[in-house]
């Protein structure tokens, strides 16, 4: 276990560079699920919120934008991470925030001190699910939301589904570890709510959410943005010949075309949405 953590520690250490770089792309792609996201913890104004393993920012950035909290807290494991988001915190103005770097299973904050803990798409990577639930759970004032959203299954996500169906016709893709960190590790639909139970949050709801990645991305942007954002990917065109590499680009856009009308990004989506009360 302790391998795999330091893996994906330094995974999403080399990916910060790359997600401060899109940060506003991404930040619009995934703008709705953060949305329901955050209406499910019932953020409100003067609140103190928790953001766990929010990478550089979101959904923190947008609750501090949209709901005037009076401290919405970003974390993330990963130092680069936590030092990148601060970076764009100051570009985008905001003064309700604060960061810290720290891991989903050991908060460093007193109970009962958040009125609302929300987690964008980084439960699938905990090293200890039920442990990292339990202490944000912890954090919570009693009667306080968690709402934590994660992937359907990839045939519902096409943006992460079409890449990878075309270069599995190119190299050899890593197998996934079976209930490893992954993106879709809890799209079975109960699995995280189980979970959330067993951590012992009550009124626990589930729902699945269709949404729209909408960006202002072109067409033949995606290849970049794509691959930037991956870990897994990012390694791949490395291993092609440049013919081998140029016939999957040109396979990829293909592929992907139809999600582009107008010459735009837009890819149906699906997430499951989890929430429940201290």
């Amino acid at each position: 276990m302790k391998e795999q953590w330091n893996l994906t520690l330094r995974a999403w250490r080399e990916s910060a560079p790359f997600w401060e770089k899109h940060a506003a792309v991404i930040r619009a792609m995934f703008e709705p699920l953060s949305s329901s996201l955050i209406e499910a913890a019932g953020v409100g104004p003067d609140d103190l919120a928790l953001d766990v393993a929010s990478g550089v920012g979101e959904p923190a950035l947008q609750i501090a934008a949209t709901r005037k909290p009076a401290l919405v807290v970003c974390t993330d494991a990963v130092r680069e991470m936590v030092i990148a988001a601060k970076r764009v915190a100051a570009r985008s103005g905001a003064s309700n925030l604060g960061f810290a770097q720290c891991a989903a299973e050991a908060l460093p904050f007193r109970s009962g001190r958040f009125d609302a803990v929300v987690c964008r798409l980084g439960a699938m990577f905990f090293t200890a699910p039920v442990a990292s639930l339990r202490e944000m759970l912890r954090v919570l004032a009693p009667g306080g939301r968690i709402a934590l959203a994660v992937w359907h299954g990839s045939e519902s996500n096409p943006f992460f589904g079409t890449t990878v169906q075309v270069l599995a016709r190119h190299v050899v893709l890593p197998a996934p570890t079976p209930d490893g960190p992954g993106a879709f590790r809890y799209a079975q639909p109960g699995k995280l709510a189980g979970l959330l139970a067993e951590a012992g949050a009550q009124g626990i709801q589930e729902r699945a959410i269709d949404f729209q990645i909408e960006a202002p991305v072109r067409l033949e942007d995606f290849w970049p943005l794509r691959f930037e954002m991956s870990d897994t990917l990012r390694p791949l065109p490395a291993q092609l010949s440049p013919e081998r590499l140029r016939a999957a680009k040109a396979e990829l856009e293909e592929a992907i075309r139809p999600y582009f009308p107008q010459g735009r990004m837009r890819f149906p989506a699906r997430a499951i949405l989890v929430s429940g009360r201290r």
